[in-house]
């Protein structure tokens, strides 16, 4: 899925028309109010434009994605041509005073000056044209009905997790040790325990609801009550507490779905069912520190070695909610066993005629993510061994007609869309750099700045704005953060 930079040039080009406002350019006044009007039209179709952004592009009309390309390719024409000028202006040399040459000079440089002023004013007027014939459309197309003509009956492909065979999954016996060791087991030694949250932390796509639905499975009967509910992005907190009170009891709140019962009331009613249980309790895709901060109003701490595990894919929201498990890749091992028994079945063993190098190049490159390598293997089921390097060398899941490539672009989409516009610009810069390469920091952050991707912010430099964008990019699992030793080793 090719997804285009979320506002094209525009968070660069608006500062730049307020550059031409001040006085060093000596502009007419009915060229600064022309920049005026023009800045302020520019600001509106941002703001269109960063809402059209948040839209996974598969919920976009056509009329709507044409309308959005045109904004961004004008925006860089735009740029361009005011940069021309701006640096013709900047480059005129000084002249020295008081003698004949520098008389010349400054002659030449004022001519020259009044050729690009004129020349600001002719683009000012053509660009205002353009805007205006895209305003029309912009108006024509309702853009701003955008958000509320979303299609509301698509299945998250996510929910597929939740219902898979412990026997079908590869490498998880590992981590579901891990995980439950660091919850509390019912002892007659130990009573009145706190309650007990951890956090399962990772990239979407590398299994956190499936360890979570697995471990759930495991040790939910060792729990008086009990209940496994997804949470997502930008959720009803009210459907949330629902769900949790039906899962708990199904024939009590049977008809919990119609209740009218207010946030307070279902956490009241949450608190007062739990009462002095010993629960287990998995909330699934937690996004933001406000939706889990709601939910743990209702989680009493009964003191009676209750727990909880949450799933999600920021970092700083895992640090809120409690101790924190880092969902880690499969091993190769378990990678390729995943791999054959995705292509070829029964005990996912290899046959001798499918090409080994091509195969390891393939593990490489999915990392050991399920999702990938699943995904892969989809693509290779039915295909002659000798075109596997061919499937390799098209990696890159654009426009292949396939359910599991779908479903792999929209579970990954979910954190890109989550982005805010100026971090989805400043994540897909990444795309300027060879795949599979090491990318440094500081040069990046630096890149980032003179690109115009960082906005200025009030006490802070640039770079500090920046390093603050990197850092979020990390937290949320976008980008992955590897650090060097001394002798150049990970």
């Amino acid at each position: 899925m090719a997804i285009e930079f979320a506002t094209g040039a525009m968070r660069s080009l608006i500062p730049k028309l307020g550059e031409l406002l001040l006085d060093e350019y000596n502009l007419k006044g009915t060229v600064k109010k022309g920049i005026r009007d023009l800045k302020a039209e520019l600001e509106t179709m941002q703001a269109a434009l960063e809402k059209v952004s948040n839209v996974p592009l598969d919920q976009l009309n056509s009329q709507v994605k044409i309308w959005a390309n045109e904004v961004r390719e004008l925006s860089y024409a735009i740029e361009d041509s005011l940069d021309s000028s701006m640096v013709r202006i900047d480059g005129l040399q000084p002249t020295k005073p008081r003698t004949f040459k520098g008389f010349i000079k400054k002659t030449r440089n004022k001519v020259s000056r009044f050729k690009i002023r004129h020349r600001i004013a002719d683009d000012i007027k053509h660009i205002k044209i353009q805007v205006r014939e895209v305003k029309e459309r912009f108006e024509r197309y309702k853009i701003n009905d955008v958000m509320s003509n979303l299609a509301t009956t698509t299945v998250d492909p996510r929910l597929l997790a939740m219902y898979n065979k412990v026997s079908d999954l590869v490498g998880i016996d590992k981590a579901m040790d891990e995980l439950m060791r660091m919850l509390p087991e019912k002892s007659e030694l130990l009573k009145n325990q706190p309650l007990k949250t951890v956090s399962v932390v990772g990239f979407g796509g590398l299994g956190k609801t499936t360890l979570a639905r697995a471990v759930y499975d495991k040790l939910s009967s060792s729990s008086t009550c009990r209940c496994f509910v997804p949470v997502g992005q930008n959720p009803d907190t009210k459907k949330v507490l629902r769900d949790i009170l039906h899962e708990l009891d199904k024939e009590k709140y049977i008809n919990i779905t119609a209740s009218k019962m207010d946030a307070r009331q279902l956490i009241d009613e949450v608190r007062g069912f739990l009462g002095n249980k010993r629960y287990f309790v998995v909330m699934d895709d937690i996004w933001d520190i406000p939706t889990w901060e709601v939910i743990k109003c209702a989680l009493l701490d009964t003191k009676s070695d209750s727990r909880v595990i949450t799933t999600t894919r920021n970092i700083e929201v895992g640090k809120r909610i409690g101790e924190i498990y880092n969902m880690k890749p499969l091993s190769n091992v378990d990678s390729k066993s995943l791999f054959y028994t995705r292509t070829c079945g029964g005990e996912g063993v290899s046959s001798d005629n499918q090409p080994a190098e091509v195969t390891s190049k393939i593990l490489k490159k999915c990392g050991g993510v399920p999702l990938a390598i699943i995904t892969m293997a989809s693509l290779l089921v039915g295909k002659r061994s000798e075109d596997w390097s061919k499937v390799y060398d098209a990696i890159g899941f654009g426009h292949e007609d396939n359910e599991v490539v779908h479903n792999t672009r929209k579970i990954l989409s979910f954190s890109y869309y989550d982005l805010p516009s100026d971090l989805k610009t400043c994540l897909l810069y990444l795309s300027m750099f060879r795949e599979d390469s090491f990318i440094e920091k500081i040069p990046l952050i630096w890149r980032w700045v003179s690109e115009g991707f960082v906005p200025d912010r009030e006490g802070m430099g640039s770079f500090e704005v920046g390093e603050i964008y990197f850092n979020e990019l990390v937290n949320k699992s976008m980008i992955r953060w590897i650090e060097f030793d001394d002798v150049g080793k990970f």
